[in-house]
């Protein structure tokens, strides 16, 4: 069996995470009614980046490293980078994956961040 593409994967956990918040977690106007999907959002989007970053760093084992060493080793590469992964952290894995927070501004905040790391990761794997 083929090894999965980190990028095309990353995009397919975002993909659900907008799916799931699009037909589970009831939106009104900027409110999310259904904390559960939120959460389960929030995870999937999360999972994505490091599956992204896990590729760009050559991680192949399960166990995750700590926040604070993607912090580390983003800090040496790319400030900018290092800013979305920190609001990424923020918003999707705190805010949303635990927290269900029902502000649906923040949940499109998170996929933001976590489309520009994503598409960092693909621009710097493409040049290789």
């Amino acid at each position: 069996m083929a090894t999965k593409d980190p990028v095309l994967e990353a995009k397919r956990y975002l993909d659900n995470a907008r799916t799931i918040l699009k037909e589970k977690a009831m939106k009104e106007n900027d409110l999310y009614s259904n904390r559960k999907y939120v959460k389960l959002a929030g995870h999937a989007a999360y999972t994505g980046v490091l599956v992204a970053l896990d590729g760009f760093f050559g991680i192949t084992t399960k166990k995750r490293k700590d926040v604070n060493w993607y912090k580390e080793q983003l800090a040496s590469i790319d400030k900018k980078v290092l800013g979305n992964f920190v609001d990424a952290y923020e918003l999707l894995h705190l805010y949303m994956g635990y927290d269900g927070t029902q502000n649906a501004i923040v949940a499109q905040q998170g996929l933001k961040h976590a489309d520009e790391i994503i598409q960092w990761v693909e621009q710097r794997t493409a040049a290789y």
